[in-house]
C-alpha cells in the first residue's frame, strides 16, 4: 500500500472518531458543554494554529511548499479585513449549526450530510464566482449526493436538526469560498493568519451579548477537567489529521493529487462501520440509533453520499 493512501485513510479514520467525540461532548449528560459553548471555546482553540508560524524559517525540501511565516503577512486593508471577518463568522456559525445538529441526531447522519452541503455549495458558489470548471462528473455526483441527503434528511431529521445541517453545509461552503479569494487577494500566509484571528475576534465578540456570556460562563465553570481534556485532546486529534491529509497530497503523484480528497468520504463509511458495529453498545453515551430501520438506511444513504463525494473530486 502507498504511504500516501496509508494516511489518507489513518487521517479520515481519526476525522471519524473527532466527529464521535463532538457528539458525545455536546450531548452527554456527564459533560456540561453544550453547542456554544463549545464552539466558543473550539474558536479560541484555532488562535494555536498560528504557532506554526513561529518555524517559519525551517525550509521544507519540496518546491512550491514552505512553513508559514510572520515576515509573509501583509497588513489588513478594508477588503481583506471585510473577507477575514467574513471567513471567520462562516467558520463560527457553521460549527454551532454542526455541533447543534449533533446533540440531536446521530454523528453518522449529519456529518455525511453537512459534507454533502459543503461540497455541493463549494462547487456551485466556485462555480459561480471564480468560474472554475466543473467536473466531468459533476452531475451524476451532485445526483448521489442530493439522494442521499434527502434520505437522510427526510427519514432521519426533524425540522430544527435538518436546518441546522443545511445551514452548517452552506455555511462551510461560504467559508472556503471567501477562504478562497482571501488567499487570491493577498498571500496563503496572510490569509491563513488572519482568518484565524478573526474566528477569535467573532468568538470573544459574543461575550458582549449577555445571553452568551453568561451561557460560557456559567458552562466553563461548571466544567471538570475532563471536560477540558476532552476538547483540547479533540482538537489535537482534528489538528493531526489535517496535517496527514497535507503529507499525503504532498506525497501522491500530481496526476492523482484530486485522490486524497475524493476519499474524503471513507470517513463517513467509518462512521457507519462504527455505527453498526458499536452503536447498540454505547448508544446511551454516544447517541448511535441502531435498530434495523436505522441500519438499512445508514447502509443505503451514506454509500451514495461516499460516491457522489468520491465522484465529484476525482
Amino acid at each position: 500500500m502507498s504511504l500516501w493512501l496509508l494516511l489518507v485513510i489513518i487521517a479520515q479514520f481519526i476525522l471519524a472518531a473527532v466527529a464521535l467525540i463532538d457528539k458525545y461532548i455536546v450531548s452527554s449528560k456527564t459533560v456540561v458543554l453544550r453547542p456554544f459553548t463549545y464552539t466558543f471555546w473550539i474558536s479560541i482553540l484555532s488562535s494555536g494554529s498560528v504557532l506554526v508560524f513561529l518555524f517559519g524559517w525551517v525550509p521544507l525540501p519540496v518546491d512550491g511548499i514552505h512553513i508559514p511565516s510572520f515576515a509573509n503577512i501583509q497588513g489588513l486593508t478594508i477588503t481583506t479585513f471585510a473577507l477575514a471577518l467574513t471567513a471567520g463568522y462562516t467558520f463560527f456559525t457553521a460549527l454551532l449549526s454542526m455541533f447543534t445538529a449533533l446533540k440531536h441526531a446521530d454523528a453518522s447522519d449529519v456529518v455525511p450530510v453537512v459534507g454533502a452541503m459543503n461540497a455541493l455549495f463549494t462547487f456551485v458558489l466556485g462555480y459561480y464566482f471564480f468560474e472554475a470548471t466543473l467536473p466531468r462528473n459533476f452531475f451524476i455526483g451532485m445526483l448521489l449526493l442530493v439522494i442521499g441527503t434527502v434520505l437522510t434528511s427526510s427519514l432521519r431529521f426533524n425540522r430544527q436538526t435538518m436546518l441546522s445541517v443545511f445551514h452548517a453545509g452552506i455555511m462551510f461552503g461560504l467559508h472556503y469560498v471567501v477562504l478562497k479569494q482571501l488567499f487570491l487577494e493577498t498571500n496563503f500566509d496572510t490569509g491563513f493568519f488572519w482568518s484565524r484571528m478573526a474566528i477569535v475576534f467573532i468568538a470573544l465578540s459574543m461575550l458582549l451579548i449577555p445571553y452568551y456570556y453568561n451561557k460560557v460562563m456559567v458552562r466553563t465553570r461548571r466544567a471538570k477537567k475532563r471536560d477540558g481534556a476532552l476538547l483540547i485532546g479533540n482538537k489535537i486529534l482534528g489538528g493531526l489529521a489535517s496535517i496527514m491529509m497535507l503529507m499525503a497530497v504532498n506525497l501522491v503523484d500530481k496526476s492523482l493529487i484530486s485522490l486524497p480528497q475524493a476519499l474524503g468520504g471513507l470517513q463517513y463509511l467509518f462512521l457507519l462501520s462504527f455505527s453498526v458495529c458499536c452503536g447498540r453498545y454505547i448508544a446511551k453515551d454516544w447517541g448511535e440509533n441502531v435498530s434495523t430501520r436505522d441500519i438499512i438506511q445508514k447502509a443505503v444513504s451514506i454509500p451514495l453520499i461516499v460516491l457522489g463525494f468520491f465522484l465529484l473530486f476525482l
